[in-house]
């Protein structure tokens, strides 16, 4: 009991929320680094050529061994691409696989964004304002959006990439609906609680 009052203290919250302030920066920008590293080709997906097999093939090179990675990104969704005539992986191909990503990425960055407005309130000592409220509501609902719609969104891409191009392209994805969406649905709730905290001192406020 003594070793959870202690973690429960005003110090020691406002030490880890400026932690995690900076955690969510570091995330976004860690986002926005891969993001860009697959517009630039370096996402891994597994290739099929007319002759050979390459598990971590990239566009951005020729030659698709292993030992030539560096600075690679992988979406998490089993992804494969099938060559055409030519043997070759077009630059549609490569559109699409990075529309992909940036799908699978934007929500994310966007909902550490607001993650982080929460954790620089509470390290200020703003708790239970409106503000947090909100920023949890929109990270939950994005958090939801990543485990739910993405995946659709990401098949779209796939079935359009191989109306127009020469390869084929096929993703497996929607494995973390379940595990993603129950934690989203939980900052749900904390959100509401905050609101109705919020309601609740505005009433007694007024009653004094």
């Amino acid at each position: 009991m003594k070793f959870i009052q202690n973690l429960a203290n005003e110090r020691f919250a406002k030490s880890a929320s400026m932690f995690l302030k900076f955690a969510c920066y570091f995330s976004i920008g860690f986002f926005i680094l891969c993001t860009v590293l697959s517009f630039m080709g370096r996402q891994t997906f597994s290739l099929h050529t007319s002759t050979e097999y390459f598990e971590r093939a990239i566009y951005a090179e020729e030659h698709h061994s292993p030992h030539s990675r560096s600075l690679t990104v992988h979406m998490g969704d089993d992804i494969r691409v099938w060559t055409g005539d030519t043997d070759q992986i077009d630059r549609t191909t490569q559109i699409g696989l990075s529309l992909m990503y940036a799908v699978h990425t934007i929500p994310i960055i966007l909902a550490f964004w607001f993650l982080s407005r929460v954790f620089s309130n509470i390290n200020k000592g703003q708790i239970f304002t409106e503000q947090n409220a909100s920023c949890l509501l929109y990270y939950g609902l994005l958090q939801v959006f990543a485990a739910v719609c993405v995946p659709f969104i990401k098949l779209a891409i796939c079935w359009l990439t191989n109306l127009i191009s020469d390869n084929r392209v096929s993703i497996s994805t929607g494995q973390a609906l379940f595990s993603a969406t129950i934690p989203s649905i939980a900052f749900l709730v904390a959100a509401y609680i905050i609101h109705y905290g919020v309601h609740l001192q505005d009433e007694v406020d007024h009653t004094l």
